[in-house]
């Protein structure tokens, strides 16, 4: 059988912002975008993956017009074919073990251990997105910390969980229990290979919505058009703390606003550049 490819679009930094190409990536149906700086150069690439379609050309023909469309000159833009087994390690080329608030060290399985000091959070997302190195991942799992360490949540809930890491983290600071819910197979399968890489349990199910039960800490690190999309059923099960991220400091309003309409009232914003992190409470 011949191996699952995607298409790979390479833009560069130059020519584009970083939240101007994750909404650009997103709208196109991107899997997911990482920014890519060549240690020697110095020059940097916005990448964003696409599931490769049956018509790879038409898929291409678009992709390319959208480019265009966007102002981006041809020179700037690359787009290629990746075998699945090469896609599904892009994501380790620049990725090392790196500090994450004041107890936390997320490295990739190659990388050597934390201190031990740190909690060593251990990730191979795969196919799946959430290696800690994104602003949004970095302010959640800050956020997570933060709260384990004013309250304990019981229950936990991961919306959109990618490779799993903020259940993780939850986990390892002293959670009880954790879903991680995505709606990518892929994704699913690396929750459930890095719950075993780091030695916890965690239940984890494919879907597009969220659960109907009540968790007292949610976590969603989507982007703003599903988080305000979900804002009911998001709301609906948090019994105490919800902290959403994937957005970008100016859609803050335009995100909460659901959210406050059902009931919730803000904590606090952080951020991170551009990039923040909404916590909610009931």
């Amino acid at each position: 059988m011949q191996a699952a490819k995607c298409l790979e679009l390479r833009v560069s930094a130059d020519f584009m912002h970083e939240n101007v190409f994750a909404e650009f990536a997103e709208a196109l149906g991107a899997l997911g975008t990482a920014l890519e700086t060549d240690a020697a150069s110095g020059i940097s690439f916005h990448i964003a993956w696409f599931t490769a379609e049956e018509d790879e050309q038409q898929q291409r023909a678009r992709l390319a017009s959208a480019t265009l469309l966007a102002g981006l000159p041809e020179k700037a833009v690359k787009l290629s074919s990746l075998a699945e087994q090469d896609w599904s390690t892009a994501w380790q080329k620049n990725w090392h073990g790196q500090p994450v608030g004041e107890s936390l060290w997320v490295r990739p399985s190659f990388c050597p251990a934390a201190e031990a000091d740190r909690i060593d959070i251990v990730l191979d997302p795969g196919m799946a997105f959430g290696t800690g190195s994104h602003p949004t991942t970095r302010l959640c799992l800050m956020a997570i910390e933060r709260i384990c360490r004013t309250w304990m949540p019981h229950t936990v809930l991961d919306m959109g969980a990618g490779s799993g890491i903020l259940a993780i983290a939850a986990l390892k600071l002293g959670a009880n229990s954790a879903l991680a819910i995505d709606m990518e197979e892929d994704a699913v399968a690396a929750c459930k290979t890095n719950a075993l890489i780091n030695a916890v349990e965690m239940q984890t199910e494919m879907s597009r919505i969220p659960p109907g039960d009540t968790f007292d800490l949610v976590l969603a690190n989507i982007l703003a058009s599903p988080l305000v999309e979900m804002a009911e059923g998001l709301s609906r099960c948090t019994g105490h703390t919800l902290v959403l991220s994937g957005l970008l400091t100016s859609q803050t309003d335009m995100v909460s606003h659901p959210y406050l309409d059902a009931g919730l009232r803000i904590e606090r914003i952080d951020s991170e550049g551009d990039w923040a992190a909404i916590t909610l409470q009931r």
